[in-house]
């Protein structure tokens, strides 16, 4: 089992990461007229994805490092439909819409088990208090950190 010491240890951000490289890149060929519109905003979406899932780890509270990965979920629709609308209206080719639009269906699968996983663990964490101490302490099994 790899042990996680860093936002930069998990697959999601990896994936994330790399997402976001090949967007801003894909971007940068874009038409000077959108850069302030459509490039600036697909930029924006791809960058979100790690960065939420960065901040949301070095909370050290579960609860907000949910809300920060349902944030960066919530960018990946968007990012998604962006990427539609760069297809449809002719700023990249198949290829790169089909390439990219995997990616993001990646990282949104890897960040749905992720939320998945940690909700599913608070409430066992929350079962077992209770179990042991007879009421719900509300904390997790580490103190309410996710480490």
């Amino acid at each position: 089992m790899t042990v996680i010491t860093s936002h930069k240890d998990l697959d999601v951000y990896k994936k994330s990461y790399q997402l976001a490289l090949q967007v801003c890149r894909l971007t940068r060929l874009f038409p000077a007229g959108e850069k302030f519109s459509l490039t600036d905003q697909t930029r924006r979406a791809a960058v979100s994805i790690p960065s939420n899932i960065a901040e949301g780890y070095r909370r050290y509270n579960r609860a907000e490092y949910v809300r920060f990965l349902r944030i960066a979920f919530g960018s990946c629709a968007e990012l998604d439909t962006q990427l539609d609308l760069c297809y449809d209206l002719d700023m990249i080719n198949a290829n790169d819409h089909a390439r990219l639009g995997e990616l993001v269906s990646d990282v949104s699968k890897m960040l749905h088990r992720l939320i998945r996983s940690l909700n599913e663990s608070e409430i066992g964490s929350r079962a077992s208090s209770v179990g042991r101490s007879g009421r719900e302490s509300g904390v997790g099994s580490r103190g309410g950190t996710i480490f």
